[in-house]
């Protein structure tokens, strides 16, 4: 069956829009599901082991895996696979097939490790940099030294130290990749020259490079009365390999600004799938651009001085001085802007684009993590199917759901749960927790970082990643990560419903970031911090976000495509109501021409702070500089009100003014107050009305009504975690606005589902206490079920603790699950009570419930409560919760005993915590202490009541 994730996006969007109807979960499907990113350690996979993973992968619900080849296990070796070979593809259809039978979908990295490059990348098609040199020449003589720059030796290893001296060039030549795990290699040779520039003292400019000899030697002399100083421009080899590389993917990583270099290394995939039914395949990924993390940066490409030329239309050879900092200051930021933007373009264009579209003859879609690059990554993200980000700041992460909802983009990715803790701590209460931060900010498409294959012969804990939580079967909380799976899937089969509902664009000052000088030429982009640290929209983010302003960040080129529709600004994804510009000194003339065009036709546009003052870059700068003063001459504001300035433009309004709040009130935007009150929230808009999920992000309880600024009548509510749901209590506010009771405990999250229509369903069971907490008090019987090294022995306990404290040297070692069982009598219940609200108190660190045979739920935190029905009591009752901990304590004992299982090549377990390194630097617990596992009570039973006759 042939499909498409856009199609089938859509189709999800279009059926949540089809009718009003009494609250229902959605059926969940492939797409709604969490995927995970799936190492395969040295490709050393086969099918028998990949039809038993995917199986249990897709038991434990989640919607699909992608395929990310990497460094090796040690031991291993005769298992290897190169990646791309004949056998390589074979375990990759044996896959495609497995993945269509169980309902899987498969991505696949474009590359063994990241970024893109591999062995057949040719040092023409390897990644760049420039270098220069500058020589003083008197008028009337020579240069008397050769024009030649020699590129210094650089070796930067992980694995194997060994000399450079001993290498051969280029270094895929080299036996051992894997041993060595080089991570940049440069060779000491001399440089190709560029260009050879001259600039007098008079201001004359002269193009030496032809009257350079092979050898170096300058055949000119320099014309009398100046004195004359020479640029001489060359292009060195960065040396950036493959970062992680497994077999047959080490190698140099590409000139992402050559087109020519993009489709030769698309080329080798086309040559591996020849013949090779590869449509199941739903999407190729990149994981982040990465280039830079070595020495020195990747700033150049051949075709860099023709381009820029073509595209800011004036020769940069004219200009060198200025674009290494040497010139007047303004001269350097404008030449630099227009430098790191035509450098952004090469990328998008160059890169990007060319990917997206061969991956449409395969019919495939790209997954793109475009932060940390070099370029408006809002544009770079615009041009992939399925904006991918990861991190935890909001701001960070609403660069690619902004990008996909300006642009009608379905899905956001996120890598997600990357580095929660230290290696084997991470709770899934944690990954919860993760989960939540990427769903506040518009992501609705996770992916784990990540899941290893591991062979069945693999002794425990199996083939693990050097980062990551560790989603496998061999972790002990695995037979509760189907509770958080669901979870996510309920979260998101909303999410991906509907279409984003922000009422702020909030325009990305690009331009005032390129003329930043700064240590080195590129500006990376990621989130805030790298790129825009220091400037107002960092600050006016924040705050949109705390005063609960939903907003979508936009780019230049995303702001030409905005239509109006009288008030409203409509993009290619979404509405909007006004556009707030945070403090921009330089701006494209295009730009401010299409702001003030949209005021024209009736949009309230915001300048926050000032005006713009000046276009940006160099070219043609004097007709640029007039025709934008002369559109800020139609900008005619008037007297403060408040803080708060106003000019009539056409049918619109043009404001200014410093606090963004006051701005967006005089606007008429709506802020969600329920901010106030400790909550987060993402909005999407429906047919009939609004969806939103919302999360208790506080350190208090959320227990009252709390208001929304959408329309509604009715409202459905929905907890994603206990599969409750049903019409919550609605009433109108004073000033006309709905409001919904809510009962949040802290970390607790759920969805709205409002109609602007009356609906009728089962009213929502809120739980109020009926009396006092009783504690479940007796003889627990203790059964370790499953895990290991080995199964501590049966015991009783009168008084719960840490299995650590009681089951002897084994219950310290042991990391797996345990059964506590207890009979009760049935206690009394006041009259007005429904049942009982069970509290199992702290649990280290999920519980799977049962009472007297029956499943009540899993619990994994932050709090441990289920609710059971009077009628399910009898007058003798047996409790089981069986009790799974994490995979420390089973570490520590390995580390302790000096039991090895960090046999990797490449990075090797390292620590994200400097204290928990050994003297190799690698990771270690053996310091730590055991961590509290089992079921810690106190163990309770509250009386409630689910239909309070009033709510307070």
């Amino acid at each position: 069956m042939k499909k498409h994730i856009l199609l089938a996006a859509l189709l999800s969007a279009a059926l949540s829009q089809a009718q009003a109807q009494a609250p229902r979960w959605p059926e969940l499907t492939q797409q709604h599901k969490p995927w995970t990113r799936w190492w395969w350690q040295g490709s050393a996979v086969n099918p028998q082991d990949l039809t038993r993973l995917m199986t249990q992968y897709q038991q434990a619900g989640l919607g699909g895996l992608e395929i990310t080849a990497i460094y090796g296990v040690k031991g291993a070796e005769n298992q290897f696979i190169d990646f791309l070979s004949p056998k390589w593809m074979d375990m990759l259809a044996h896959t495609l097939t497995e993945g269509q039978r169980l309902g899987l979908g498969i991505d696949v990295a474009q590359a063994s490790g990241w970024p893109f490059g591999g062995p057949w990348v040719s040092p023409a098609d390897a990644c760049k940099y420039v270098a220069y040199q500058t020589y003083t020449v008197p008028g009337g003589q020579q240069l008397t030294e050769p024009v030649q720059y020699v590129q210094k030796p650089l070796l930067r290893t992980v694995g194997q130290p060994i000399d450079l001296k001993q290498l051969a060039d280029p270094i895929t030549k080299n036996p051992n990749l894997q041993l060595h795990a080089f991570d940049q290699v440069r060779f000491e040779k001399p440089l190709p020259l560029q260009t050879l520039m001259a600039y007098s003292d008079k201001g004359q400019t002269l193009d030496l490079t032809g009257k350079v000899a092979v050898d170096g030697k300058l055949n000119w002399t320099a014309p009398a009365g100046s004195t004359w100083t020479l640029y001489g421009v060359f292009q060195g080899w960065h040396g950036k390999m493959v970062e992680r590389a497994g077999p047959g993917g080490e190698g140099d990583v590409i000139d992402h600004f050559s087109k020519q270099a993009t489709d030769n290394y698309l080329r080798r995939f086309d040559e591996a799938f020849k013949g090779r039914d590869v449509k199941p395949i739903r999407a190729f990924f990149n994981d982040s651009y990465e280039v830079d993390d070595a020495q020195g940066e990747g700033n150049w490409t051949p075709q860099l001085f023709a381009e820029f030329q073509r595209r800011r239309g004036y020769d940069l050879k004219q200009h060198l001085p200025a674009l290494f900092g040497k010139a007047a200051t303004d001269e350097n930021q404008r030449v630099l802007s227009d430098y790191r933007e035509t450098i952004s373009e090469l990328l998008l264009e160059n890169y990007t684009r060319t990917w997206s579209e061969w991956a449409k003859k395969h019919d495939a879609l790209i997954r793109n993590q475009a932060h940390g690059s070099p370029a408006n990554i809002l544009d770079l993200y615009a041009v992939t199917d399925i904006p991918e980000t990861e991190g935890e700041d909001l701001l960070r992460i609403k660069f690619a759901s902004s990008a996909a909802h300006v642009t009608g983009k379905p899905l956001t990715s996120a890598e997600s749960a990357t580095w929660e803790n230290d290696h084997f701590l991470s709770k899934l209460s944690d990954v919860k927790k993760a989960m939540d931060r990427m769903l506040l900010g518009g992501v609705n498409h996770t992916f784990y970082h990540g899941t290893n294959y591991s062979p069945q012969q693999a002794a425990w804990p199996g083939w693990l990643f050097y980062a990551a939580v560790h989603f496998n079967p061999n972790n002990s909380f695995w037979q509760d990560f189907g509770q958080l799976n669901r979870y996510v899937a309920r979260c998101q089969s909303f999410l991906q419903a509907g279409k984003p509902s922000n009422d702020v664009l909030l325009y990305l000052p690009i331009y005032d970031s390129y003329t930043r000088p700064g240590k080195v030429l590129l500006q990376h982009y990621d989130g805030i911090d790298h790129g825009f640290k220091g400037m107002t929209v960092g600050a006016t983010g924040r705050t949109l976000l705390e005063r609960g302003y939903g907003f979508d960040f936009i780019s230049d080129k995303q702001l030409l495509q905005v239509k109006g529709a009288g008030k409203a600004l409509q993009t290619g994804g979404a509405a909007y109501q006004t556009v707030v510009v945070p403090n921009a000194q330089v701006m494209p003339l295009a730009t401010l021409e299409q702001l003030l065009k949209l005021a024209q036709g009736g949009a309230t546009i915001i300048f926050q702070n000032q005006l713009p003052t000046d276009v940006n870059g160099l070219g043609n700068l004097g007709a640029r500089r007039a025709a934008f003063k002369k559109l800020l001459g139609q900008v005619k504001l008037g007297a403060a009100q408040g803080e708060v300035q106003k000019a009539s433009v056409g049918k619109g309004t043009v404001l200014v003014g410093t606090d963004v709040d006051q701005l967006l009130a005089a606007a008429n935007v709506k802020r969600e107050n329920m901010v106030d009150s400790g909550l987060e929230f993402v909005r999407r808009r429906h047919a009939k009305g609004h969806y939103y999920y919302l999360a208790n992000w506080g350190d208090k309880p959320v227990e009252g009504w709390v208001p929304l600024q959408t329309a509604a009548k009715a409202v459905a509510l929905y907890n994603p975690m206990t599969e409750k749901l049903g019409m919550a209590a609605v009433r109108t506010a004073a000033n006309g606005r709905p409001e919904v009771y809510l009962q949040l405990a802290p970390g607790e999250s759920c969805v709205l589902e409002t109609n602007e229509a009356a609906v009728s369903g089962p009213a929502y069971a809120y739980a109020k206490p009926a009396g006092a907490a009783q504690a479940i008090s007796g003889t627990w019987d203790i059964s370790f079920v499953a895990g290991g090294p080995e199964l501590p022995a049966k015991v009783q306990r009168q008084q719960l603790a840490s299995w650590t404290t009681f089951g002897g040297e084994a219950g310290q070692k042991f990391s797996g699950t345990a059964a506590y069982t207890i009979s009760f009598a049935q206690p009394q219940a006041p009259a007005a009570a429904d049942g009982w609200l069970l509290d199992l108190g702290r649990v280290g660190e999920s519980a799977r419930v049962q009472l007297n045979g029956q499943e009540l739920g899993t619990l994994i935190g932050p709090t441990y409560q289920v609710f059971i029905p009077k009628d399910q009591l009898k007058a003798t009752n047996t409790l089981t919760v069986n009790v799974s901990n994490g995979m420390a304590n089973r570490i520590i004992d390995m580390d302790r005993r000096g039991a090895e299982y960090r046999q990797f090549y490449n990075i090797n377990m390292s620590a994200k915590l400097k204290e928990n390194r050994n003297d190799k630097g690698l990771f270690t617990s053996a310091k730590w202490e055991p961590k509290e596992s089992g079921l810690l009570g106190p163990v309770t039973l509250t009386p409630t009541s689910t239909h309070p006759d009033k709510l307070q």
